[in-house]
């Protein structure tokens, strides 16, 4: 195994001990409870600290010392008044997904159920003003101008911490590419987040949009306008739109980790999701409310439609998600570890 790889490693296995919730902490055997607790944060500041209480002995012995102080260069995160450091942010990443890996199925499955349901706002709200719209100006000014509350179901999920597979597709990748986590556990993750994500979107679509259609907030016709707005695409363009799209959902993921405060993220997310939003682009999460509330109560898609549609986009959001997101940004940390090695070779 390469070197810098090897460091990598190493770095990412083990900052997640200096997470504030002690039972789910592994310590080095000779580190004392009293050791552990003093390298606590309270709760609002351990993210922000996470990378700066690395000490020796919380890294393998079998990294050099030249190595170890190299990690910790490159992981340094000291003036909160300054941008986090990108090694910063994918630290906290890499710790948040092991925090996900090591979650009962029960947990997981919840935390994704009411991620789907909650997602379903947008949808809601969308509907709703594409049919208000719709009456006065013309239906594809409408679908534009009513696609810019796409936000707020996200805002809602993202800030209210609940799982939703987009958003968690490259950051739950990050431990299974540094070998920290096997490829399996990350399959049955998966599995359990779309499964979760999914049964909440078709019931929120069963409940909600049955419920907005009997306070006539829309109708069927706008049920099936904006489905065939989504699905009237060539597959092959609803899975670029979709890879696109999950790179942008890998990217809010990203930015919200890098963010200090809830408005800032609050921000961030609205600006991302937006511009899916405003573009048109295919997120398999939502979309899936979208075309199953057509299924359900429009005249204009069938199950085959449906799933055609779900598998082609989970597909294309996967790969915007890990390849884009990261497995880029994880090889340049690895490049940045090995441009300090360097650049402490040649004062030397």
């Amino acid at each position: 195994m390469p070197k810098d790889t090897e460091n990598n490693n190493a770095y990412q296995a083990d900052p997640s001990r200096n997470k504030p919730t002690a039972k789910d902490i592994a310590r080095p055997d000779n580190t004392s409870d009293n050791d552990a607790a003093a390298d606590h944060y309270p709760p609002d500041d351990s993210k922000v600290q996470a990378t700066k209480t690395l000490k020796d002995e919380d890294l393998p012995k079998e990294i050099s010392d030249e190595d170890k102080e190299t990690i910790k260069k490159v992981a340094g995160d000291d003036n909160l008044s300054q941008a986090k450091s990108y090694a910063s942010i994918l630290v906290e990443q890499v710790i948040h997904a092991k925090e996900t890996f090591e979650r009962s199925l029960g947990s997981l499955f919840t935390s994704a159920f009411t991620a789907g349901f909650e997602i379903g706002i947008s949808f809601f709200m969308i509907l709703s003003a594409f049919a208000l719209l719709s009456a006065v100006i013309p239906s594809e000014y409408a679908i534009v101008l009513a696609s810019l509350l796409y936000p707020v179901g996200f805002i809602i999920v993202v800030i209210g911490q609940s799982l939703l597979f987009t958003e968690q597709t490259s950051l739950l990748s990050l431990p299974v590419l540094n070998k920290i986590e096997p490829l399996h556990k990350l399959l049955r993750l998966w599995g359990i987040v779309i499964a979760g994500n999914i049964v909440g979107g078709c019931l929120f679509a069963a409940l909600m949009i049955g419920l907005g259609l009997n306070m006539q907030l829309f109708g069927a016709s706008d049920i099936d306008a904006y489905a065939e707005h989504i699905l009237g695409f060539r597959w092959w363009v609803i899975f670029g739109s979709a890879v696109l799209a999950g790179w942008m959902m890998g990217i809010a993921a990203w930015l919200v980790t890098s963010a200090r405060d809830t408005i800032s993220r609050i921000v961030l997310v609205t600006l991302i999701t937006g511009s899916i939003g405003f573009l048109g682009l295919h997120h398999s999460i939502v979309g899936n409310i979208e075309i199953f509330s057509a299924l359900l109560y429009g005249n204009t898609v069938s199950l085959w439609r449906y799933l055609l549609f779900l598998i082609v986009v989970l597909a294309g959001n996967t790969v915007g998600g890990v390849v884009f997101v990261a497995i880029l940004k994880n090889r340049a940390f690895l490049f940045e570890v090995e441009r300090v090695k360097e650049q402490t070779d040649d004062k030397i």
